[in-house]
């Protein structure tokens, strides 16, 4: 794995969660929505008995459970970055490094943050990958 495989995981992981956060709510806002009622014949014999949302609590439950390990899969794996990052010597490398792969900025906003030019961002990114030791 490379330096800059090994840093966007983080990132990729977040959009992960994102996504499941958009379907739990997703999910959520069918629960609480009225249903109508089903007016098709029914060939089973037995009636379900349950009311219509509690096929959508089970559901948000099963979710909550999986975004919750994503998150804890997601702490631990800045917990790493940050680590590996800290070790690194030059103040700017790990500042960038930080702002990119633990803070998720885009590339202007660190421009911003460290005063110096995009092609600058740039060139210091490719430092600090070169000198990033990451854990094996």
């Amino acid at each position: 794995m490379t330096a800059k495989e090994f840093l966007k995981q983080a990132y990729r992981l977040n959009e992960l969660i994102n996504s499941d956060l958009e379907e739990l709510q997703g999910l959520r806002d069918l629960s609480r929505s009225i249903s109508s009622p089903v007016l098709e014949e029914k060939v089973s014999g037995t009636k379900n008995t349950d009311p219509p949302f509690v096929k959508y609590v089970v559901r948000i439950v099963d979710l909550e459970k999986q975004i919750q390990q994503e998150v804890d899969r997601l702490v631990k794996l800045k917990t790493d970055i940050r680590e590996a990052v800290n070790r690194m010597e030059n103040v700017d490398e790990k500042l960038l490094l930080r702002y990119r792969y633990i803070n998720f900025l885009n590339w202007e906003e660190i421009c911003v943050n460290l005063n110096v030019s995009m092609r600058t961002v740039h060139r210091l990114h490719s430092s600090a990958l070169h000198h990033l030791k990451i854990p094996k």
